[in-house]
């Protein structure tokens, strides 16, 4: 996990720079000319930890993200649309060992969410 950094001459924050001739990262003072070499490439980590029911709850919204891959290998069962966003969720431990895992799944969810702005429809596979 990467923290902030500060320098060691007159104690302002440290920002992350690259040295594109050595190839490496740096930290430097913006008020001084100190510089150091990162110990870590990590420059900030942002871990969110969601649960399965609120991927579930997901916005119609998401349909429009482009991002997102899309399939014509699924039809929406509501509304028959030929087009869906898909992405992945990894399931909890805990609920891995209350579900049925019949199909030889290993933690892994894909949600679908029809790409009709009138209709939205949400389902995993």
């Amino acid at each position: 996990m990467s923290t902030m950094k500060f320098c060691r001459e007159c104690n302002n924050i440290l920002y992350p720079k690259e040295d594109r001739e050595q190839k490496v990262l740096l930290y430097a003072c913006r008020n001084c000319d100190h510089q150091e070499v990162a110990d870590n490439n990590c420059v900030y980590r942002n871990v969110v930890h969601h649960s399965v029911v609120e991927f579930t709850q997901v916005l119609q919204d998401v349909a429009a993200d482009p991002t997102l891959p899309r399939t014509r290998a699924v039809q929406c069962a509501v509304c028959n649309h030929p087009e869906a966003v898909f992405f992945q969720v990894m399931m909890p431990p805990l609920q891995l060992l209350f579900s049925a895992t019949t199909r030889g799944e290993e933690g892994m969810t894909l949600f679908f969410v029809c790409c009709n702005p009138s209709c939205g429809y949400r389902w995993r596979d």
